[in-house]
């Protein structure tokens, strides 16, 4: 029986507000409140909400049997708590079907992950105690910023703990081999990998509405049968989209509420069945491992992370930004910290892309500002204020010695603290067994003595 996991992704940043360089200084607050009001309150009312209730209803009517996986980032959760609390209320209720699984990833869609693993990590970890605080679940499938993924980022998220990661089937990587399998990573074999079908998720999120495309309209019946026609081998196809695609790149009247609705009855009429990432990871073993060795993703053509660190703007916004990485995490400033969190959305570094400029201006149509040249000036206004501030906490004159000696000391001591955690996690554990084997009855141990002493008597003929 083939499998489908859908996944949709949910993220906003903190846009920032027009900052000039006067303002360096005098003006400790950056974000444009109207606008990440009005933004966040228009998408919820489009897409955000209708499609729960969507998700609910396919849900509902297949008695549990439509699953799917969703990933929201802590930035998107703190603008919906404050403008759009209903939302979240939904989130809860797909939560408690069972049927809706929360994916890891950073807290503030970074681009941690490319640069400092430390920032990565404690960035992972934020992000998912807020979803365990919120939807009462604990991640174990990770989901990097726009799906980027190579060999040393698996190896970082193996080590953490999670069993699966979600990525795109890039052509450059899986050259022959199809993405509707499921693989391990090269690098950290433990960890499983489900590879986009770039095909069929695009059918969705692009060509939905647009009548020129070949094969418009778009029916239910019809993707369905698409993947009941692949090849009967093939195990699980990922369908990996943003949230927005719904209601918002595709409108509500073009009837993609509707088609999302039907989905269940034709996929049962067909054998096909839904399933969640973790589900996929402990039900399907892999059929080979996949190298990564320079980071992709799911952006533009190339795959690649150029629409994030593909220009000398980019390259020095993200330079100074985490050249303060140790120093900001050694305070104590709740504020400074909310700023630092805030400031590593890599949207901001989406906006100074250069790509595409003579034919479109593709990634300019999701920028607030005129230029690349504008985001970039304007962002590096806002971080030269962010700096000073840093640097009251921290100056920059304090010996590097001096402070790699307490980075140093303050990383022993976490890891101390985490190899205790494990130590008082396996004492318990070994408490509970043992508590358990006291409440066994008593003919259950005699007969457990007597398997041990048979066990004995026969190692011993050996």
């Amino acid at each position: 029986m083939k499998s489908v996991c859908f996944y949709f992704q949910i993220h906003q940043p903190y846009r920032l507000k027009k900052y000039r360089f006067f303002d360096i200084g005098n003006d400790h607050y950056y974000y444009d409140d109207f606008a990440n009001d009005d933004i966040i309150t228009h998408i919820a009312e489009r897409s955000y909400i209708p499609m729960a209730h969507t998700l609910l209803q396919m849900i509902e009517q297949s008695n549990g049997e439509f699953r799917c996986a969703i990933s929201i980032t802590g930035t998107a959760v703190e603008q919906l708590q404050q403008y759009v609390p209903e939302f979240i209320e939904l989130l809860k209720k797909l939560a408690k079907t069972g049927c809706v699984e929360f994916l890891s990833e950073t807290y503030s869609h970074s681009l941690a992950a490319l640069t400092e693993p430390y920032e990565f990590i404690r960035q992972v970890r934020a992000h998912d105690k807020l979803i365990h605080e919120l939807f009462g679940q604990e991640p174990k499938i990770f989901r990097n910023t726009e799906l980027i993924y190579d060999d040393e980022i698996a190896s970082i998220i193996s080590a953490m703990g999670f069993k699966g990661a979600l990525t795109e089937g890039a052509k450059h990587i899986l050259g022959w081999k199809s993405p509707d399998f499921m693989y391990c990573a090269a690098s950290a074999p433990k960890l499983k990998l489900l590879l986009k079908n770039d095909k069929l998720s695009d059918a969705i999120s692009r060509n939905f509405s647009n009548s020129e495309w070949d094969e418009y309209p778009l029916t239910a019946d019809k993707y369905m049968e698409w993947i009941a026609a692949l090849p009967e081998d093939h195990q699980i196809i990922n369908i990996f989209l943003s949230m927005e695609t719904f209601g918002e790149f595709q409108p509500g009247e073009s009837g993609i509420f509707e088609f999302m609705k039907a989905l269940p009855h034709f996929a049962a009429e067909k054998g096909i069945s839904f399933i969640t990432p973790s589900d996929a990871v402990l039900k399907l073993k892999p059929v080979d491992s996949l190298s990564v060795p320079y980071p992709m993703s799911w952006a533009d053509e190339a795959r690649d992370v150029s629409a994030w660190k593909g220009n000398n703007l980019q390259k020095e916004a993200l330079a100074k930004l985490y050249s303060v990485t140790e120093r900001v995490n050694l305070c104590s400033d709740r504020r400074l910290k909310q700023d630092w969190e805030y400031l590593q959305s890599s949207d901001h570094f989406f906006y100074m892309s250069t790509k595409n400029l003579a034919d479109g201006t593709v990634h300019a149509s999701f920028s607030p500002y005129e230029s690349p040249y504008s985001a970039f000036t304007n962002y590096m206004n806002v971080l030269a204020d962010f700096l000073v501030r840093v640097e009251e906490q921290y100056p920059i004159d304090i010996e590097n010695e001096e402070l790699n000696s307490l980075i140093l000391t303050i990383r022993n001591q976490a890891q101390e603290i985490e190899t205790l955690n494990k130590e008082v996690k396996q004492l318990r554990n070994n408490i509970l067994e043992a508590d358990d084997d006291e409440n066994e009855p008593r003919h259950s141990k005699t007969k457990k003595v007597k398997d041990t002493r048979n066990y004995k008597k026969k190692t011993t003929i050996r």
